[in-house]
């Protein structure tokens, strides 16, 4: 065995005991983690993040293997510091922050093992798994509240318009045959936050410029409002003709993925736009 290929063998084991050391620290934090995707429709998309985030790193892995591997001694004082935000954020069981900490022990650890050129290279597929971890509660509640209440109010709005009698009372829908309430599932967030997640990894891989990446990534804002209201007025606009019970059970499930599709449609068009743009100042 030569010089080198010695070296490069204690490379790989010190990788790998730094990769045991992680999944012993934060073992229980990905476990629970995985139980909130499972149970929670709103973070359901958490399981496709990490494997998002590896195919970013893996479609760019040409670039990646052409730069030089420089250990710097400086990431150990930022993975000092994230471990100790770790046990900070366990003392405190306070799971967003805990969870949040991997993201940093990761970073860190990866410039402390292959330097702050390898780290740039892989900031945004590590950032984003940012889109794997559940918001605080209060922050989701926060978020939701007020977009239910503007949904409720521009799909009103929207009724009105094609000369059906209703009217609003909070998040209440009141039809002249029924009433449908506008619950936090229909807020619009949980579509928001999985179209910001898709967006952003569309973003990474198109070849758009960093401005163009930008507005694609942001347009999921205002085309998953856009849908959650056309959402609310068709149910609404339905449940005056058919009933209350198109908003219920198998019919409401399915509008729910159709529209989704829909926003979706609406990103990639977001993108041929861009496309466009950029052809036409070339």
């Amino acid at each position: 065995m030569n010089s080198k290929t010695a070296t490069d063998y204690k490379q790989y084991l010190f990788v790998g005991l730094v990769c045991i050391s992680f999944l012993a620290l934060y073992h229980h934090v990905i476990y629970k983690m995985v139980i909130d995707w499972t149970i929670d429709d709103n973070y359901s998309h958490g399981f496709l993040i990490p494997v998002i985030s590896g195919y970013l790193i893996w479609q760019d892995r040409k670039r990646l293997a052409e730069i030089p591997i420089s250990p710097a001694n400086s990431g150990l004082i930022f993975l000092i510091l994230s471990l100790l935000f770790f046990v900070a954020t366990y003392l405190g069981a306070e799971l967003f922050t805990m969870r949040l900490s991997m993201l940093f022990v990761i970073w860190s650890a990866i410039i402390f093992l292959a330097g702050w050129s390898l780290a740039k290279a892989v900031f945004f597929p590590i950032g984003y798994l940012l889109f794997m971890i559940p918001l605080p509660a209060i922050i989701w509640n926060k978020v939701a509240f007020p977009l239910k209440l503007f949904a409720t109010k521009m799909a009103v709005s929207v009724i009105q318009a094609v000369n059906i009698p209703v009217y609003a009372e909070g998040n209440i829908i009141h039809l002249a045959n029924t009433t449908l309430e506008v619950v936090d599932a229909c807020s619009g967030l949980r579509s928001l936050t999985s179209l910001l997640a898709l967006s952003a990894a569309f973003a990474l891989i198109s070849e758009h410029s960093r401005l163009k990446k930008i507005v694609l990534f942001l347009s999921a804002i205002p085309i998953a409002i856009l849908v959650n209201i056309i959402r609310l007025s068709c149910t609404a606009v339905l449940a005056r003709y058919y009933g209350a019970q198109v908003a219920e059970g198998f019919l409401h499930e399915m509008s729910g993925i159709v529209i989704f599709f829909l926003a979706l449609i609406l990103t990639y068009l977001v993108h041929l736009l861009l496309q466009k743009a950029g052809r036409a100042t070339a």
